[in-house]
């Protein structure tokens, strides 16, 4: 069984204050993360191997943008983001 059968996934936007390297000004921009949230209960084709998987299985978050533009009307440079974490783990 495929790991992603033991989640619920949906996309968010958060906020998150970012530098420009290139004209140093900071702003706010909008990143997109994938949501997995785990299921309350475990698929019912699932053998003993896929009931393990699903007891080590936790909610998570992973950062979908790597660059983003700046907002600064006279740079408008594309960079990478860079000092956030790409994973967040969730309460359940």
């Amino acid at each position: 069984m495929d790991e992603r059968a033991f989640y619920r996934e949906s996309q968010v936007t958060k906020p998150a204050m970012l530098n420009c390297p290139f004209c140093h000004s900071s702003q706010e921009y909008d990143l997109r993360w994938l949501v997995r949230r785990k299921l309350e209960r475990l698929p019912r084709q699932a053998d003993e191997r896929d009931r393990a998987k699903f007891a080590k299985a936790a909610s998570y978050m992973v950062l979908m943008d790597d660059k983003v533009a700046c907002k600064n009307a006279r740079c408008r440079r594309t960079f990478e983001i860079s000092g956030i974490k790409t994973t967040a783990f969730l309460p359940n």
